[in-house]
């Protein structure tokens, strides 16, 4: 299938970002690149984008559909985490401003063989990038059982979190879990019927925890935010969307501590600590999407954006 993939609050990232047309911007979450068109539409000569991202389907659709402004973009096929280095090997030391829109796109969710969907029987894999080593079938099979707890409580937030562990382990050991589909039976089997009335698909948010896991999706996030401020000129911006509360909690909390990075005790009547704020936090509440992108897009419902510019 072609990888279609249509952006979220376009609109507002754009006038998020406030795009200057000489600018060097990043799209860290390239994908179909949605956004990176509009962005790369309003730069002019001096302008540059660089749109990196760690799905070889994606790089391909986003060169294509960027190939009217390919003048001022160069694509590169890599992690976000590893902006600072892409942007060494490419001689740029700042950038007026990023963005990224995290989580799971479109396709990769409608595209069976992936593994991501717990609608589409295939084999279990939900691999972002096909080049790294660990699949969910390696989570699923080889993981302890306490593990396994972990990540599903922690990731996916299930409080049946410890039923669905025991249940995996006592599974695997008659024969691996190989598929989405026997993954997803196993997980109904560990939740009590009566709860899984009306309570949207059981499956769902152990998926959302192994994906999250396989791909490291948090652990780069928390680690990466304060580089990429670090990078951004005077009055650039980084623009992060996320999709649930684990993300927004993160980037809420790392926007929250570059504006006021203060660690001394409240007691004290001056701050001693040395630590500089980099920045504002532009958005105070998150933006979220309006009516009529909520009734054409369903993938915007739980999206919201938060923007940070550095001082």
């Amino acid at each position: 299938m072609a990888f279609e993939h249509k952006p979220v609050l376009l609109t507002e990232v754009i006038e998020g970002l406030n795009i200057k047309p000489d600018g060097i911007y990043v799209d860290g979450t390239l994908g179909g690149a949605g956004h990176s068109y509009e962005i790369a539409a309003r730069l002019t000569e001096g302008g540059r984008l660089i749109g990196i991202d760690r799905d070889e389907e994606a790089i391909k659709a986003a060169t294509a559909h960027l190939e009217p402004y390919m003048d001022r973009v160069t694509v590169v096929r890599g992690n976000y985490e590893d902006t600072a280095g892409i942007l060494r090997e490419l001689g740029i030391e700042k950038i007026d401003g990023m963005l990224l829109d995290l989580g799971v796109s479109s396709y990769q969710l409608d595209t069976a063989e992936r593994g991501f969907s717990y609608r589409e029987d295939a084999p279990l894999d939900m691999r972002m990038d096909k080049r790294d080593p660990i699949t969910a079938y390696d989570v699923v099979n080889s993981y302890t059982e306490q593990d396994l707890y972990r990540i599903i409580r922690d990731y996916g937030e299930d409080r049946f979190a410890k039923n669905i562990a025991k249940h995996i382990v006592a599974e695997r050991t008659r024969k691996p879990i190989e598929t989405t589909f026997e993954l997803s039976e196993v997980i109904k089997g560990a939740i009590p019927a009566k709860m899984r009335e009306g309570g949207g698909h059981p499956a769902k948010k152990t998926f959302q925890a192994v994906r999250i896991e396989v791909n490291r999706e948090l652990e780069i996030l928390r680690e990466g935010i304060e580089g990429f401020i670090d990078l951004l000129n005077p009055g650039g911006r980084l623009a992060i969307i996320s999709f649930h509360s684990l993300e927004d909690r993160i980037v809420k909390t790392a926007f929250k501590d570059a504006e006021n990075p203060c660690i001394c005790p409240g007691s004290f009547p001056v701050c001693v600590c040395g630590r500089k704020p980099k920045g504002i936090n532009v958005t105070r509440k998150p933006i979220i999407s309006g009516d009529d992108e909520l009734t054409d897009n369903l993938r915007a419902h739980s999206a919201k954006l938060r923007i940070f510019e550095r001082t």
